[in-house]
């Protein structure tokens, strides 16, 4: 257990509230309730207290058809902190004109919001995401920023706004609950809570969701979807774009010409990026050297991967892993402002 919080101190629980919607997200759900269970465990304290709701204190089916047993209806909740709507997999836009009506009213007070998953989107259909940065799985984004343009749509795995909570759904549910766990009892009880779950590292709001390049362009470019996916399993040994174009039957002007218009960039550009992008991960997530993790991700020498690192991401890679060393939560927003529920 967790030695830091002080075993003398009665913590008033923030009691959340889980507003279970038909054909909700189980393991979007079990990945938000979890780590609330395992922070009382862990902390041998009662930090929080979950409540789950129905719209008529019924049980509900998730997704998978699995009943999910509640403890009471909108009609006849206590005291929250913050309520948490568990959307429809896929989104339900008809039939929840109660509920999208109840939240309306709530929504005036001084209780927290929080959409996860497709709950995003009950949220802005009951106004509640107006001029708020708030985010939805990526099967919905492009229909979330169109119906709703005051909302500031992103693509990160969550988003927090003042009382606002909103996250993509499936795990990054876990990553939130880890951020407001930390954010109100310390880093140290997040990460142990992460570890229980086996969970590598703790990702920030600042991770974008990986939106599958087949979902950003559409199925109509089966050639360039082929290309990328060469290059995501050649990052040790980069090919050519004349060995990508040959390998996808392709000239190597024609491949350039799509990489130009759907993806607006050229293939070694788009090359890098995916092989830089992977030697951060392994400088924040492994022990390898800096050497071996340039020739991991195809650099040829040291002074090319740091000059090359260093043009993308504005840091050295021992910059990035000194950093990562001193301050774990430095690229976090865990500690910058206030912008979550205080009691």
């Amino acid at each position: 257990m967790v030695k830091s919080l002080e075993k003398q101190k009665k913590w008033i629980p923030k009691r959340f509230g889980f507003l279970l919607l038909p054909n909700f997200s189980l393991i979007a759900f079990s990945s938000a309730i979890e780590p609330l269970r395992m922070a009382n465990w862990v902390s041998g304290e009662e930090l929080y207290e979950t409540v789950l709701i129905s719209h008529d204190g019924e049980a509900v089916a998730s997704s998978f058809g699995v009943q999910t047993l509640v403890n009471c209806s909108l009609a006849n909740l206590p005291m929250l902190d913050a309520v948490f709507v568990c959307g429809a997999s896929p989104i339900a836009r008809t039939g929840n004109e109660a509920v999208i009506g109840w939240l309306r009213r709530q929504g005036i007070g001084p209780m927290g919001m929080g959409g996860i998953g497709t709950g995003s989107y009950i949220l802005a259909c009951a106004g509640l995401l107006k001029n708020t940065r708030a985010t939805i799985h990526w099967w919905d984004l492009a229909s979330l920023r169109e119906e709703f343009p005051s909302t500031h749509v992103t693509n990160n795995l969550y988003e927090i706004d003042k009382n606002r909570y909103t996250c993509s759904g499936g795990t990054a549910a876990m990553d939130m609950m880890l951020f407001l766990i930390g954010k109100e009892h310390g880093m140290d009880l997040a990460a142990s809570v992460s570890e229980q779950f086996v969970c590598e590292r703790i990702r920030t709001s600042e991770d974008p969701q990986r939106i599958p390049l087949k979902a950003r362009i559409g199925a109509s470019q089966p050639k360039l979807i082929e290309a990328v996916t060469l290059m995501e399993m050649n990052i040790e040994e980069p090919l050519s774009t004349d060995d990508l174009a040959h390998h996808v039957g392709l000239s190597r002007r024609h491949l350039e010409r799509l990489f130009k218009k759907h993806l607006q960039t050229v293939p070694s550009k788009h090359y890098l990026e995916l092989r830089l992008e992977h030697a951060r991960q392994l400088l924040r997530q492994s022990d390898k050297t800096i050497l071996q993790i340039g020739l991991a991700c195809g650099f040829t020498s040291a002074s090319y991967f740091s000059t090359a690192y260093r043009n993308h991401y504005g840091l050295t890679p021992r910059e990035e892993r000194k950093r990562e060393i001193d301050d774990p939560a430095a690229h976090s927003p865990l500690y910058q402002g206030d912008s979550v529920l205080m009691r």
